[in-house]
């Protein structure tokens, strides 16, 4: 398998695919009464781009290419959303959440798209889904993990089709229990925004439930996109933990390994990455062994055996040369999802094109088969999806030369998300009540 780089094909990849959305446009002149347009919004560029955002445009590239053709498995096997052809809008991410409000405001005024399907960063998705609501249009949330979306905040229009970070760190401290590990310290490094200081607080507060005797040493909260962790590692190891956890990811996760493995941090502490499936494939044999590490669901090699998942798997693969990781699997259950929405709403509709507002009544509480199992809409009044998750330990396979997961652990949904009248936060601090766990 070759991995995918942004620094070649897949540059080339994005261009000619945003190159391509805007020709079939043209061609189109604008959208028609039988074309639904769907703004997509990832890192094209910058630090998150090579591993996570190219990945995520490329699986909605083929999605989109196998339900316009009519050729995904049933439930998705209708051309198109329902017989309209899908017209994607692909929009860089990268710039900061005021550049993306704006991007926002454009894909809705000038672009006219029907829907907009984005967003990787907690601190872009906190900025742009008040914009939506105040604007009365649709917005699914594929990725971004910050609980305080919906926690936090009331919407009609705005979605998010995957589960927030709380999932993440209750299931790694659930793993760490399930196999006994020793804890008695804690070192902490995580970015300095929303998502880092989320996930910081998610897990010190499972381990709290879960290890009650553990202390907390170094926390470490560089920022976002920093690059250089010298500082970070040398006070990391200066008081080496039993365990070390981290929710970097993208490229600062890559460089952060890339730092501390010579300097041996892998080796005195058992480290635990929540979110980093996705460097797997670009750091190849430099990826340590024994990690214990998650994707933010049951994504990639921790995706349960189906015969969905084996379609998707071999979709991506095919086109791409590389297998899928966390973000193209996020985008597939999102798009997926809104095409079943879409669906459902035109039936009520009397099989014409449905309106934002019967979009929105068709998406809230939905539930729907992804590769990655079975999500629920099931918090934020329906508007917050739960889903399985797995974590599991790095190996590098010589034979296969790629690094894969095993002791892989598998939790449902209602074991690691909370239940719909509680706030994560609450319910971490009572000890998980409700939780239901094989």
């Amino acid at each position: 398998m070759k991995p995918l780089r942004t620094s070649g094909t897949a540059l080339h990849a994005v261009a000619a695919l945003t190159t391509a959305g805007l020709m079939t446009l043209g061609m189109h002149g604008g959208a028609n009464a039988q074309d639904f347009k769907v703004g997509i919004v990832s890192f094209l560029s910058g630090q998150a781009a090579d591993s996570f955002g190219v990945p995520a445009v490329n699986g909605a590239k083929v999605l989109i290419d196998a339900f316009n053709k009519g050729k995904a498995p049933a439930p998705y096997n209708k051309p198109g959303f329902g017989g309209m052809n899908i017209v994607p809008v692909y929009v860089d991410e990268n710039g900061g959440a005021t550049k993306q409000v704006q991007e926002l405001r454009n894909l809705y005024d000038r672009e006219n798209v029907d829907v907009v399907v984005g967003y990787v960063g907690s601190g872009d998705c906190l900025a742009v889904a008040p914009v939506a609501e105040e604007m009365k249009k649709m917005l699914v949330l594929y990725d971004c993990g910050t609980p305080r979306i919906f926690e936090e905040g009331s919407y009609k229009y705005v979605f998010r089709t995957a589960a927030h970070g709380a999932m993440d760190n209750v299931a790694a401290a659930r793993y760490l229990k399930g196999r006994n590990i020793k804890v008695n310290s804690i070192n902490l490094i995580n970015q300095d925004y929303a998502w880092g200081h989320d996930s910081l607080k998610d897990f010190t507060l499972s381990m709290a439930v879960l290890y009650p005797e553990a202390k907390v040493q170094a926390d470490q909260r560089p920022k976002f996109g920093a690059g250089q962790y010298g500082t970070e590692i040398s006070q990391l190891m200066s008081q080496p933990a039993d365990i070390t956890h981290s929710s970097l990811w993208g490229g600062d996760l890559q460089a952060m390994i890339l730092q501390s493995a010579p300097r041996g941090l892998f080796k005195k502490s058992q480290v635990v990455l929540t979110a980093a499936d996705h460097v797997l494939v670009p750091l190849g044999n430099k990826m340590p062994e024994g990690v214990i590490l998650g994707a933010r669901g049951a994504y990639g090699m921790l995706a349960p055996k189906s015969a969905l998942n084996d379609w998707w798997w071999n979709l991506y693969q095919t086109q791409w040369n590389v297998y899928p990781v966390q973000a193209p699997y996020r985008m597939a259950q999102a798009l997926m999802g809104l095409k079943l929405a879409v669906e459902k709403a035109m039936t009520a509709n009397g099989g014409k094109k449905p309106t934002t507002e019967q979009i929105a009544a068709a998406l809230t509480g939905l539930e729907w088969d992804a590769p990655g199992g079975r999500v629920k809409m099931a918090l934020g009044d329906g508007h917050q999806a739960i889903q399985p998750t797995a974590i599991g330990r790095t190996k590098w396979d010589a034979a296969k030369k790629l690094v894969v997961l095993e002791d892989i652990q598998r939790f449902a949904a209602e074991c690691v998300n909370p239940p719909a009248n509680m706030k994560s936060e609450d319910w971490m601090k009572a000890g998980f009540p409700g939780a239901k766990c094989n």
